[in-house]
């Protein structure tokens, strides 16, 4: 290219260039190109020399070697069972992305109470008394510490029911950490009834913060739709809890303090020495020292990515297996039918 210019441009006839200072410089510009253009040619000769020497050749690190495709034979039963193999690969893909996707629950148990000595538990109670008017239902609250509360009135909601010869009744109060009891009852009333009928029907009964996890194990409302509204009128009910501790914490981080309980149940009719005692509803609780704590985990992505390589790595694998059993089966029986099988 340096040459063609050389003989197009009017600056280069050597006449001219013996007239002009500047005519030098570009000479000596000239002469730096083709010594520069003679370097590099000689490296690459170098370089090629040295590789064909060396005799390197990266193709030789293939492992994956390619098969002319006029060497290959398709058949049906290689389409078959390829397509199943893809549609079997892509459920699978699938069920282990949604199971990637969603977190899963892990359960631990510690000796430990959750929270300070001194907090107290959240209680909310929803039970429905069809036989028994609302002016006379009452809830009292006792405990190991000497609390005694006859009729607790504080965020309590009675609602008439059955024409006001029910009542569904509301409360939401807290119980010290130690052994106690509340009981639905009518000592509080200024007038007692004829019959205190206590027979109920449990909306539900909770301890501590309501989870709203529906996937979440346990028994944090296992009295929720306990129907007695059949019972004796004249008997007392007495249902008593073990109250475990439960930490919920999320993907978040955020943590929630809530109590499962179990209970045992039990019904009789109560006498005293003046004769039959009014009937109740009591509700014996203990707290248990251990503390169950629930918090969610997601799988790592390298684990999602090694179950995703396995699927697609076994599923071809197998799928090649059978293919190949069965072409070389079909092959033996063509060659059976042509009588070549020797």
């Amino acid at each position: 290219m340096v040459l063609a210019t050389q003989a197009t441009s009017p600056y280069l006839v050597p006449s001219r260039l013996g007239q002009c200072s500047a005519c030098f410089s570009y000479r000596y510009y000239l002469k730096e190109v083709w010594t520069l253009e003679l370097f590099l040619s000689l490296n690459s000769v170098v370089v090629r020399i040295y590789i064909d020497t060396m005799g390197f050749d990266l193709r030789r690190f293939d492992i994956y070697r390619k098969v002319p495709k006029d060497l290959t034979q398709p058949t049906v039963t290689g389409a078959v069972i390829s397509i199943c193999c893809c549609a079997f690969m892509t459920f699978l893909f699938f069920s282990e992305f949604f199971h990637f996707m969603s977190p899963e629950v892990v359960s631990e148990l510690f000796v430990d109470n959750p929270g300070n000595s001194d907090e107290k538990i959240p209680v909310q109670i929803n039970i429905t008394l069809p036989r028994l008017a609302c002016e006379y239902v009452g809830i009292d609250i006792q405990d190991d510490l000497g609390r005694h509360d006859v009729g607790f009135i504080e965020n309590t909601l009675k609602t008439p029911w059955n024409k006001g010869r029910g009542c569904i009744f509301e409360s939401r109060f807290h119980i010290n950490r130690v052994p106690g009891n509340f009981h639905v009852s009518t000592h509080s009333a200024d007038k007692q009834p004829d019959n205190a009928d206590m027979a109920h029907y449990i909306t539900s009964l909770t301890f501590g913060e309501v989870l709203d996890n529906k996937n979440l194990p346990g028994n944090f409302n296992p009295l929720a739709r306990r129907d007695r509204s059949q019972a004796d009128p004249a008997e007392s009910h007495d249902y008593t809890m073990k109250i475990v501790p439960t930490i919920y914490e999320d993907s978040a981080g955020k943590t929630l303090v809530s109590y499962q309980y179990t209970y045992a149940y039990s019904n009789y009719v109560s006498f005293s020495l003046g004769g039959r005692s009014p009937a109740a509803i009591w509700f014996r609780y203990d707290l248990n020292p251990i503390t169950v704590k629930y918090h969610e985990r997601r799988q790592p992505i390298y684990a999602f990515l090694t179950s995703v390589c396995a699927i697609i790595g076994g599923t071809f694998t197998v799928a090649g297996i059978i293919d190949s059993f069965v072409f070389t089966a079909s092959e033996l029986f063509k060659k059976f039918e042509l009588g070549k099988l020797s």
